[in-house]
C-alpha cells in the first residue's frame, strides 16, 4: 500500500469555500495524522477545509526562518509544523493573524469544534470564542439570521420611509448578517489584507458595499442566503465522505483474547497484541487481521474485497478485520496491528487517494485563479466607468458591480471535481477497488494496452505438480525426490511450492543457498551442488540435451511450467506444474477486448506456455521467459506502440514493471507488499474483472467532470449578462452561485450509486 505522506498541492483554488471543497475523510480530531513524525507539534485547524486555505496558511509563515516544513492533512483539518522550538510562536501568531485558530492535537476540542462546525461539519465560528456560551450554532443559527434577514426585508418594502423604521430595518440586517457571516467577515478580511480574491473576500466586500449603498435588506439576505446554501452543500457532500468514513465503523471496538491459563477475556482492539489468539463468534465482525488457527467457517469479506458471496475459510487461512465471520466459531492468530490491518491500510490510501489533485482539478484550479481576478476588474470597470460609458447613476453602477462579485464566486466550478473524484474512489473502493489517487481514476480511461502477469494474475496462482520424469543417472530415484523436495520448500515461487507440496521433504540440511533471479535456486546438499531451476537456468549452465529439449516442448505444449532438478553435470529429473486459468480472467479480458484494450500476457514462463495459456484464456499477444528487467522493456515497448499501458501483476518480479506503467494494478490477496506499493490501483480479491470496472468508473467519472464544468460555467454566464442588463439582483445571484454548486455537488454524488460491475455505467 502506498503509505507516503500526501504531497501538498502546488496550485490552490481561489476558492474560499468550507467542507465542500475538500471533503473530509476522517475527520477525528484525536488520531494522529498518517505519516505525522513523532515529536512533531501537531494542531488541528476547524477552519482550514481546502487546499486555497493551505495556501494562504503556507503564504502566512513563507518568511518565517526556521521552519523546515508543513505537512497538511485537509480530511482531518490538521497540520504538522516542524520547526525550530523560537520559531513555532511566530508559525502560530502569523496563522492566527492570516484568520485560523490553531488548536494543539490532543487538547479539549469540544469547545473549537463547538465555534467551527456544526453538524453538518460546516466550518464557521460560533459562540464561545466570541463571549457567548448560549449562541446558536448551525441551521439553528441561519434560520434565525434568515428571519432577521426576512424582517429588514419587510421593513424597506411594507413600513413607512421613516428614520425610526429606516433604523429598525439597518438593525435588523446588521444582526443578520453577524449571525450568518461572522467567519466570513473573518476570512474575507485576512484575504483582503493579503490581497487574494476568495469566496470570503468577495462575500465580504459585496455585502459590506451593498449596505453602504442602502440595500441593506439585500445585504442582510444575501449572506443568510449564502450560509444556509453552504450548509446545505457541506450536508450533501457528508455523503461522499461518510462512504469512506463509514470503514472506521466495520471494526470492533473490542475482542475477546485467550490468556495464558486458556481462558477467555475481553480487550479494547487497540490492546490486542502480534501472534495473540483471538475468538470470534458466528456472525460476528472480525477485529483483527490474522490466520486461523482452530475452526472452518465462511466468512463475509464484502467489506474489504468487494466480493457478494461469503469465502469458505479453513486453519491456516487469512481473514481481514471488519469482515464477517458467518457460519461457525473461530479462533484466529493476530498477524497484524489493529493500525496496520488491510481496513486500516485502505483508509489510509483513499485519504491520501483523496488528498491527491486530479489533473481536471488541477487545470480547474488554475482557470479558477485567473477567472476569479478577471470577474473583479470587470466588477470595478463596471462600477468605476458605466456612468460616464452608459450614464447609470453612481449607485446603479456599484451594484451591479456587487452583483458580478457575488455571481463570481468560483465555488461551483472548484467544487465540481473534488466532490466528484471523492464518489468515484469510494465507490470504487466498495467494489475492492483501491484506487491510490484521482490522477490514476481520471487516466484509466485512456488505457489503450494491458499487460498481465500469468500465475496468479489470469491463473489460479496454485498450481499443482501433474508429471515427474527422471533422466537415467546413477542416483536412486527416492534420493532425487528428497533432493527435489528440500530445495523446492526453500523457494516462495509457486511452482517450487507445487512441487515442494507433492514430494515428502527429507529435511536435508542445506549448507549453501542462492536464488537465482528469474530463473531458480541452487543448493549444496549432501555435499553436492543442485540447481532447481527453469530450462533458461538449465540452458545457461549447459545441461540440456537434444533428449530433454523434447522432453521439454511436448509438456509446454500443454501449456505446463517445466522445473528441472540438475547437479553441476548433468539434469536429474523434469517436473511439469499446471495451472489453471481463472474463470473471471476469461470474463475480464473479453470485456477489456470489448473496451479496445488490447492485452499482452508478459511472464518468466517459457514461451510455448506463455502461448498456450494466452491462446485459451483470450489474450492478443504473449511473452515468454521474461526477466525483471524484461518486462520492464516489454512494457517501454507497449508504451511506444499503444500509448498509455497499464500493467496487473502480484509479485516481487512484477514491481518494476508496475512502477513503470502509466497505471499499475495490483492483486491483493496473493500479491506482495512490494507489488502493492508500487501499484497505483490493488484489486483486493484478485478478480481481473475490477480492472475493466476501473476503465468504466473513469469513464462515467470523467463524463461527470465535464458535465459539472459546463455547468458551473454556464450558469455563471447566464447571470452575468443578466446582470449587466437589469436582470439579476444580489440574492438572485446568490442563488445562482449555489444553486450551481448545489447541482455539480449532487450530481457528482450520483457515483456513489454507481456500480462498477454493470456494463453500461
Amino acid at each position: 500500500m502506498n503509505t507516503a505522506p500526501l504531497k501538498p498541492s502546488t496550485t490552490a483554488p481561489t476558492c474560499g469555500c468550507t467542507s465542500a471543497c475538500a471533503p473530509s475523510k476522517l475527520d477525528s480530531p484525536q488520531a494522529l495524522p498518517h505519516g505525522s513524525k513523532a515529536g512533531v507539534p501537531v494542531f488541528r485547524i476547524p477552519t482550514m477545509d481546502c487546499a486555497a486555505e493551505e495556501g494562504e496558511i503556507r503564504h502566512a509563515v513563507a518568511d518565517i526562518a526556521g521552519v523546515r516544513s508543513l505537512q497538511f492533512q485537509l480530511a482531518a483539518r490538521t497540520l504538522s509544523i516542524d520547526a525550530e522550538a523560537e520559531s513555532l510562536p511566530l508559525v502560530l501568531e502569523a496563522i492566527r493573524k492570516a484568520g485560523f485558530k490553531p488548536v494543539p492535537l490532543g487538547s479539549n476540542l469540544s469547545d473549537v469544534d463547538n465555534q467551527s462546525q456544526g453538524h453538518d461539519g460546516h466550518s464557521h465560528d460560533h459562540g464561545r470564542s466570541h463571549g457567548n456560551a448560549n449562541f446558536p450554532s448551525g441551521i439553528q443559527k441561519y434560520a434565525l439570521a434568515l428571519l432577521f434577514a426576512v424582517g429588514a426585508e419587510s421593513v424597506s418594502f411594507f413600513a413607512p420611509d421613516t428614520r425610526i423604521f429606516q433604523g429598525l430595518g439597518m438593525v435588523l440586517s446588521v444582526v443578520a448578517i453577524a449571525l450568518a457571516g461572522f467567519s466570513t467577515y473573518v476570512k474575507g478580511l485576512a484575504a483582503l489584507r493579503n490581497f487574494r480574491l476568495n469566496i470570503n473576500a468577495l462575500m465580504t466586500v459585496a455585502v459590506t458595499g451593498a449596505f453602504l449603498i442602502g440595500q441593506w435588506p439585500e445585504a442582510a439576505m444575501v449572506m443568510a442566503l449564502y450560509a444556509i446554501a453552504e450548509l446545505i452543500e457541506a450536508r450533501a457532500v457528508d455523503r461522499a465522505r461518510g462512504a469512506i468514513k463509514s470503514l472506521l465503523d466495520l471494526t470492533p471496538e473490542t475482542a475477546e483474547i485467550r490468556q495464558a491459563d486458556g481462558s477467555w477475556q475481553t480487550f479494547p482492539v487497540d490492546s490486542v497484541a502480534l501472534d495473540a489468539v483471538v475468538r470470534i463468534k458466528p456472525g460476528a465482525r472480525i477485529p483483527v487481521d490474522g490466520v486461523i488457527s482452530i475452526g472452518s467457517t465462511a466468512v463475509d469479506q464484502a467489506s474489504v474485497t468487494g466480493e457478494s458471496i461469503p469465502v469458505d475459510k479453513a486453519p491456516g487461512d487469512t481473514v481481514f478485520a471488519g469482515t464477517i465471520n458467518a457460519t461457525a466459531t473461530i479462533e484466529v492468530r493476530v498477524t497484524a496491528l489493529p493500525n496496520n490491518s488491510v481496513l486500516s491500510r485502505i483508509i489510509h490510501a483513499v485519504e491520501q487517494a483523496q488528498g491527491s489533485r486530479a489533473p481536471t482539478q488541477q487545470f480547474v484550479d488554475k482557470f479558477a485563479a485567473i477567472y476569479t481576478p478577471a470577474v473583479f476588474v470587470l466588477a470595478l470597470g463596471v462600477a468605476l466607468l458605466t456612468p460616464w460609458v452608459l450614464d447609470w447613476t453612481w449607485t446603479q453602477a456599484i451594484y451591479k458591480a456587487l452583483v458580478l462579485l457575488v455571481i463570481a464566486c468560483p465555488c461551483a466550478l472548484v467544487i465540481s471535481t473534488p466532490v466528484t473524484v471523492v464518489s468515484g474512489l469510494a465507490a470504487a473502493a466498495r467494489r475492492g477497488i483501491l484506487i491510490k489517487g484521482g490522477v490514476y481514476l481520471e487516466g484509466a480511461r485512456k488505457i489503450k494496452a494491458l499487460a498481465l502477469d500469468k500465475t496468479g494474475t489470469i491463473t489460479e496462482g496454485k498450481p499443482v505438480l501433474v508429471d515427474t520424469e527422471f533422466v537415467k543417472s546413477p542416483i536412486p530415484e527416492r534420493q532425487i525426490l528428497r533432493w527435489a523436495a528440500d530445495l523446492s520448500a526453500h523457494s516462495d515461487h509457486p511452482v517450487s511450492k507445487a512441487i515442494a507440496q507433492s514430494l515428502d521433504s527429507g529435511n536435508s540440511v542445506l549448507e549453501v543457498f542462492k536464488v537465482v533471479a528469474g530463473r531458480g535456486v541452487e543448493a549444496l546438499v549432501d555435499g553436492q551442488l543442485l540447481i532447481l531451476g527453469n530450462h533458461r537456468l538449465i540452458e545457461e549452465r549447459g545441461l540440456c540435451s537434444s533428449s530433454i529439449e523434447a522432453r521439454l516442448a511436448e509438456h509446454e505444449t500443454l501449456g505446463r511450467t517445466v522445473t528441472m532438478l540438475a547437479t553441476q553435470t548433468q539434469v536429474l529429473a523434469i517436473f511439469a506444474v499446471a495451472d489453471t486459468i481463472k474463470e473471471s480472467s476469461r470474463e475480464a479480458l473479453a470485456q477489456l477486448h470489448g473496451l479496445g484494450v488490447t492485452t499482452v500476457m508478459l511472464t518468466g514462463d517459457n514461451a510455448a506456455t506463455a502461448k498456450t495459456i494466452a491462446k485459451e484464456a483470450g489474450i492478443d499477444d504473449a511473452r515468454g521467459n521474461l526477466l525483471p528487467e524484461d518486462k520492464l522493456t516489454a512494457i517501454e515497448d507497449l508504451q511506444k506502440r499503444y500509448g498509455m499501458t497499464a500493467m496487473t501483476g502480484d509479485g516481487i518480479n512484477d514491481a518494476p514493471a508496475l512502477a513503470r506503467s502509466d497505471i499499475g494494478f495490483a492483486m491483493g490477496v496473493a500479491g506482495t507488499d512490494t507489488a502493492m506499493e508500487a501499484a497505483d490501483v490493488v484489486i483486493m480479491n484478485d478478480d481481473l474483472r475490477r480492472i475493466p470496472e476501473t476503465i468504466l468508473l473513469s469513464r462515467k467519472t470523467q463524463a461527470i467532470l465535464w458535465q459539472n464544468i459546463t455547468l458551473a460555467l454556464g450558469i455563471k454566464a447566464v447571470f452575468l449578462v443578466l446582470a449587466l442588463f437589469n436582470g439579476a439582483s444580489m440574492w438572485m445571484a446568490v442563488f445562482a452561485d449555489m444553486g450551481a454548486s448545489l447541482l455539480v455537488v449532487f450530481n457528482g454524488l450520483r457515483l456513489l450509486r454507481v456500480n462498477p460491475g454493470e456494463k453500461k455505467i
